[in-house]
């Protein structure tokens, strides 16, 4: 156990390096989160859509940039040479969960600080978001794996996310509240997160989050689902 946390650590530790070494996913994982939260402020109630773009930003931080790193190592058979070192498959996918919570929690916290200069305050209920945080990117981390199992390449990453991110924008209340969404906006993975943020923001009771987070947990077992099925290790044209 100790084993797998180091290695899952050492791995964390050079995946935000090489992050920080790709101009091109530093602007979309990053910086396309904020543009769309600026975009979109000026659509509506300025503090009501940036408290709920921790929901948009799992997508980038999480998803986008781990369907493109796992189907990227699988191709490039980093992958497998690390499943036959000294980390097991929870230490790979551990690593890779961890570097992208640290990039969202950096974002988060850059938003916390710019909500507060635009006048809506700091957050009331830090451990609510700290939850909707680390099950959100666990859901979207291993959603990352299966969908990477399904990419052919590396090239093509960018395109197999265009459906996630179509529903984490149009199906999330971003910008509009839930009450006037369909119900099925309810059962997308980035409105728990989107509505628990908020509820974190302003210092909502745990019992009105406890739905959300079973929400979430469902999500989390049909992510391990799709990860068994569709997730590879070797490469696709091998």
């Amino acid at each position: 156990m100790r084993t797998d946390a180091l290695h899952a650590v050492r791995l964390a530790r050079m995946d935000l390096k090489l992050l920080g070494r790709n101009t091109t996913a530093m602007v979309n994982v990053v910086l396309l989160p904020f543009l769309f939260g600026l975009m979109f402020s000026q659509m509506g109630d300025q503090t009501f859509v940036l408290t709920g773009l921790p929901g948009l930003m799992v997508v980038f931080a999480v998803f986008v940039n781990l369907v493109n790193t796992f189907t990227a190592r699988r191709e490039e058979l980093v992958l497998k040479r690390l499943r036959g070192g000294q980390g097991s498959s929870a230490a790979i996918f551990g690593g890779a969960a961890l570097s992208a919570f640290a990039v969202y929690a950096g974002q988060v916290a850059l938003l916390a600080v710019w909500i507060d200069r635009a006048g809506g305050g700091l957050p009331a209920n830090v451990p609510m978001m700290l939850v909707a945080g680390v099950l959100g990117v666990g859901v979207f981390a291993l959603l990352a794996a299966a969908f990477s199992g399904i990419t052919p390449n590396a090239e093509l990453a960018q395109v197999a996310v265009l459906p996630v991110l179509l529903v984490a924008l149009i199906g999330a209340p971003l910008v509009v509240p839930l009450a006037d969404l369909p119900f099925v906006a309810r059962l997308v993975p980035t409105t728990p997160i989107t509505e628990m943020m908020r509820m974190g923001y302003a210092g909502g009771p745990w019992a009105d989050a406890l739905p959300w987070i079973g929400v979430l947990l469902v999500w989390l077992g049909i992510a391990v689902l799709l990860v068994k099925w569709l997730f590879r290790w070797d490469p696709r044209h091998g």
